[in-house]
């Protein structure tokens, strides 16, 4: 049994000293131009949604919220298109050119993947954010109320088409529990992207 434990030790001091060895020769390429590997992008990626579904349990929005309502998921419309487009798109229109150069790369978040997340995983998302990525966290400048009307409107991105994504940017009364003003939402944001006289910005 000495032996074995004398074993354990010795393979676990070269472990660490390798792994110090490794740090500080500067070979590893930080470089966000630079791919991860299979294994490292599974760790990563695999660790990142264990560690979000932990968090999200027990997580549920106040009893009188609804999440299907149309005017909360017009405020979250209004959230996103200030905040998350840039990196996320939206039906018919492309992320901005700092998507291409993250790493991880922001997922489009109209495309179908975002059905396989609940809307408490959503939520902890957009309040906490995720390290080492792009993605912000929301919490610190927005309410509880405003995040889940974010996440309303997030769900209902796989199956909104462009030209719905288009008649949302039309001007209508911002009213709900996700919005602590009360007054028209915002005329439609002319540097997100014209569709018509930007047709190289449809997806």
């Amino acid at each position: 049994m000495k032996k074995i434990l004398v074993a354990v030790a010795v393979v676990i001091i070269i472990v660490l000293t390798s792994g110090i060895f490794f740090i500080y020769s500067g070979r590893y390429n930080i470089a966000a131009t630079s791919k991860d590997s299979a294994v490292a992008h599974w760790l990563i990626h695999t660790t990142m949604k264990r560690s979000v579904k932990r968090r999200a349990e027990g997580i549920t929005p106040s009893k009188d919220f609804v999440l299907t309502d149309p005017a909360t998921i017009r405020i979250g419309f209004n959230h996103y298109r200030e905040m998350c487009i840039i990196c996320h798109g939206a039906p018919g229109v492309k992320p901005r050119e700092a998507h291409a150069g993250l790493n991880p790369q922001p997922p489009l978040l109209a495309a179908k993947l975002v059905k396989g997340m609940s809307p408490a995983e959503l939520f902890w998302v957009i309040k906490n954010g995720i390290k080492m990525t792009g993605m912000p966290a929301w919490g610190p400048t927005h309410s509880d109320d405003q995040i889940w009307a974010i996440v309303a409107f997030v769900k209902q991105l796989p199956t909104l088409t462009a030209a719905d994504y288009r008649a949302m940017q039309q001007p209508k009364p911002m009213k709900g529990p996700g919005n602590d003003r009360d007054h028209q939402s915002e005329a439609p944001n002319t540097d997100q992207h014209d569709y018509e006289a930007n047709p190289d910005h449809a997806l």
